[in-house]
């Protein structure tokens, strides 16, 4: 079953938007010339970013499906790139529930065309920014149970949330809803691995009107204060649950997975 059903707003092209950046970097065509703009004078290791964090959500979700976890949040959803969470997470159960948030439009009309649930479970839809937790969070009660375990996703999110603006705050008053049991899944650029590179991104993004907020290790893990990491805990993207053992490749991403207690 697909719900939600987000209104119309008027889609701002006359400056670069986070996800439709990201969209591009994947290799989408839903973004417009001011995003791909952004996007063209970021270093080539851009795109690997963008690839290894898609490959890092979708191992997530798979993993926690398969330790029974059907009920997902996941904040930040960017334009449908399959497969997406659900079809990943349906695969295994297909009854599970899952509740997508972006800020974006455009993310929210390709939402309601592309990501449908399969007949049963529940995928739904809410135009929000994570910078009001409160909203999401009472949007999802009506589709998710907060009695049971929730998985929590937050995928390349918070460093496009500077300090200035509590960005462990938000992500603080968002676990506090959530029951024991319940687990949150980050994935965060790194400004300690390449600090160039970091720089040059930073710079790139902040003349599109983006801001980001780069984190060194130590700082991504304060996200997970109070948490339960799964090993190997916070570590590159690439790094995080392979099923085998490839060669290794560099990343400027960090990633974990944590449980609340």
């Amino acid at each position: 079953m697909t719900t939600g059903t987000p209104g119309p707003r008027k889609i701002d092209t006359s400056k670069a938007h986070p996800a439709r950046v990201y969209d591009w970097l994947l290799g989408g065509k839903d973004n417009y010339p001011v995003d791909e703009a952004v996007g063209e004078k970021l270093p080539p290791e851009a795109h690997d970013a963008a690839r290894q964090n898609r490959e890092f959500m979708q191992r997530a979700a798979g993993w926690l499906a398969e330790q029974g976890i059907d009920q997902f949040l996941d904040i930040g959803t960017g334009i449908p790139t399959e497969p997406n969470l659900h079809q990943i997470v349906q695969r295994i159960l297909p009854t599970a529930k899952i509740v997508y948030t972006d800020n974006d439009p455009i993310v929210l009309a390709h939402a309601e065309a592309l990501l449908v649930s399969r007949p049963e479970g529940v995928t739904d839809y809410i135009e929000a920014d994570v910078r009001r937790p409160e909203e999401i969070v009472e949007h999802a009660r009506g589709v998710l149970d907060f009695e049971r375990p929730i998985a929590m996703s937050l995928i390349a999110l918070m460093h496009f949330v500077p300090d200035d603006q509590d960005p462990y705050g938000i992500v603080r008053n968002l676990l506090d809803a959530l029951p024991s049991g319940s687990y949150l899944v980050l994935s965060h650029a790194a400004s300690d691995l390449f600090e160039e590179q970091s720089r040059k991104v930073t710079a790139e993004y902040a003349k599109g009107g983006i801001r980001l907020g780069f984190r060194t290790r130590a700082e991504v893990g304060r996200f997970f204060d109070g948490l339960d990491l799964v090993e190997p805990g916070v570590v590159t993207a690439p790094e995080w649950f392979k099923s085998t053992t490839p060669a290794p490749e560099e990343s400027g991403i960090y990633a974990a997975v944590a449980r609340i207690p």
